[in-house]
């Protein structure tokens, strides 16, 4: 039977009413299309079968791929983490005469020396050795240098890691670099272990708030660990840690059995800064104006590293004016820069210098007045955030402070503030650093060293308040407040009396300040000299409380 045809209409009818796939005799070639489209339907629907048949195989091939391309970089970072020194320290060793300027903690540490030294003679007296030594104190006073003047001088191995490489992203990388330390240490015999920054590491567990599974913490918990794991050959491994936040430790570190001496390592005396600036003053020449006792009594508070950074920085201002020796202006000057900024290229008004100007000789004369360490410098010229400044240097060293001395200090640093009100009839903002200092001494004199005033007629004496204890009633505070208020008014009420009572000398000592810009002790003990000072005290020997590293300066910046 030959196949019926139909027009193209009629065929897509019976399509739509499924009559088409119904009939036998149906086919696609009555369309007559052409070979070519028939030929690329084809293609496509093979390809499609074959996407869909092959997809789950790509999908892993896919998923396999980034996980070995992870694996790669994961080995990668792993690789450039590890710990760095593994290895004993290879760098100069620090001998015992080098360390200056902390001889009591080299005393304390002379017993490690000795004991890894010649651990015989020890053991044969029954002692037992420290496993750790913390040291502690303020940054810059030569923790390190103690540490490796210690292997040097037991000549034994060194090895140093920073608290912070034992915290890692990944947990359990911290606890593995420990435990890697102290087998290299191990088998190297005896030796130093130095951790620097101790706190990065060993902080009091419980306060992260992720329920003490932190990589921290298990670092921690390993060292704690390792410190306990002598026990096989005590004496051979000895700990010496540093850290500037003893507070913050973990109690468990501190317990005797792994940390069993803290020694204190502050900054040092007179007779050791001139010694530590002897010792950096080697190999640099110095001229013959340049005191090194006399540049070490004006330094109180300076620790080490401050000291020799001035000298560093005394022998680059010395080379940048093509000088062959470090002079005494050379080394005055580095010691501004440190204490109160390098100077300003800032051109004021001539109605803003003659504030600064007063300003500046109200700190002076009060100072000068109430006996306290006398000005060295008063300067007009801008300096880091200052506007100007006065420089002062303690006579000695000094750890006791009573409550006149404190307070003859406030009334110093409001000099500036009662000097623009004598002088002009109104406050300026340049006193707000002032400001700032005279309200955290006079708090300090009230809630730490109980020497505040009591307002009421024959009440008793005040005691300190801790002002940080949350349990405080809102009447304590505002006792506190009251209290520190009150000293404040006091002084700039006693401040005020002596400028006006100086009130010819105040003027001078303005004029001349805007003449020269700069005066030195010697100008100024001319200035004093020529005037007959009213209320005048003898001098007193001071410390120093409410002073900048270096240098002691009462500076003067302007308030947005």
């Amino acid at each position: 039977m030959a196949p019926v045809a139909f027009s193209p209409a009629e065929h897509f009818g019976r399509m739509c009413d499924g009559s088409a796939w119904e009939d036998p005799s149906h086919s696609m070639h009555t369309f007559r299309q052409p070979r070519t489209e028939r030929a690329a339907r084809a293609r496509t629907v093979g390809v499609q079968d074959f996407i869909f048949e092959w997809y789950p195989v790509f999908g892993v091939i896919f998923m396999a791929g980034l996980l070995i391309v992870f694996a790669l970089l994961l080995k990668g970072t792993m690789r450039t983490t590890r710990p760095e020194t593994v290895k004993a320290s290879r760098t100069a060793p620090v001998l015992w005469q080098e360390v200056q300027g902390v001889d009591s903690a080299k005393e304390e540490l002379m017993d490690v020396a000795e004991w890894l030294r010649d651990p015989e003679r020890f053991k044969g007296l029954g002692a037992s050795p420290p496993r750790g030594v913390l040291l502690y104190g303020p940054p810059g006073t030569g923790k390190t240098m103690l540490a490796r003047a210690v292997a040097a001088q037991a000549g034994v191995d060194f090895f140093a890691a920073s608290g912070s490489s034992f915290v890692e992203m990944f947990v359990g990388r911290g606890a593995a670099r420990i435990r890697r330390l102290f087998k290299e240490a191990r088998k190297a015999g005896r030796a130093v272990i130095f951790i620097d920054e101790l706190d990065a590491v060993g902080g009091a567990r419980g306060t992260g708030g992720d329920g003490g599974s932190s990589e921290r913490e298990q670092a921690l918990n390993q060292l704690l660990v390792e410190l306990d794991g002598f026990e096989r050959d005590p004496g051979t491994v000895i700990v010496v840690a540093a850290s500037n936040h003893v507070d913050k430790l973990d109690r468990a570190l501190l317990r005797p059995g792994r940390f069993d001496r803290r020694v204190l390592v502050s900054a040092p005396d007179r007779d050791g800064r001139e010694a530590i600036l002897t010792s950096h003053a080697r190999g640099k020449p110095l001229a013959r104006d340049l005191d090194l006792a006399d540049v070490a009594r004006k330094t109180t508070g300076m620790t080490g590293a401050q000291l020799a950074n001035a000298l560093n920085e005394a022998a680059i201002i010395a080379g940048r004016a093509r000088r062959k020796a470090i002079s005494r202006a050379d080394l005055d000057e580095s010691l501004l820069r440190q204490s109160v900024g390098s100077q300003q290229a800032r051109r004021l008004t001539s109605r803003e210098r003659r504030i600064v100007a007063y300003h500046e000789a109200g700190h002076a004369l009060c100072r000068r007045l109430l006996g306290l360490d006398p000005p060295e410098i008063l300067s007009i010229v801008p300096r880091g955030p200052a506007l100007g400044f006065v420089a002062h240097s303690p006579q000695e060293d000094s750890y006791l402070r009573s409550r006149e001395e404190l307070f003859d200090e406030v009334v110093t640093l409001l000099g500036g503030r009662a000097a623009e009100e004598e002088a002009f009839g109104e406050p300026y903002s340049g006193a707000a650093d002032d400001l700032a200092r005279v309200h955290e001494v006079c708090k300090q004199m009230v809630a730490e060293f109980g020497m505040g005033v009591t307002p009421e007629a024959g009440a008793e004496s005040p005691i300190a308040l801790p002002t940080g204890d949350y349990a405080l009633a809102d009447s304590t505070r505002r006792d506190v407040d009251l209290g520190a208020m009150t000293l404040s008014r006091d002084a700039y009420a006693r401040a005020r009396k002596l400028l006006v009572a100086n009130r010819r000398c105040l003027d001078d000592l303005a004029a001349t300040a805007l003449e020269r810009e700069t005066l030195a002790r010697e100008e100024l003990d001319e200035i004093f000299a020529a005037h007959e000072l009213r209320e005048a005290r003898g001098p007193r020997k001071r410390g120093t409380l409410v002073e900048l590293s270096g240098v002691a300066a009462t500076r003067d910046q302007p308030q947005a």
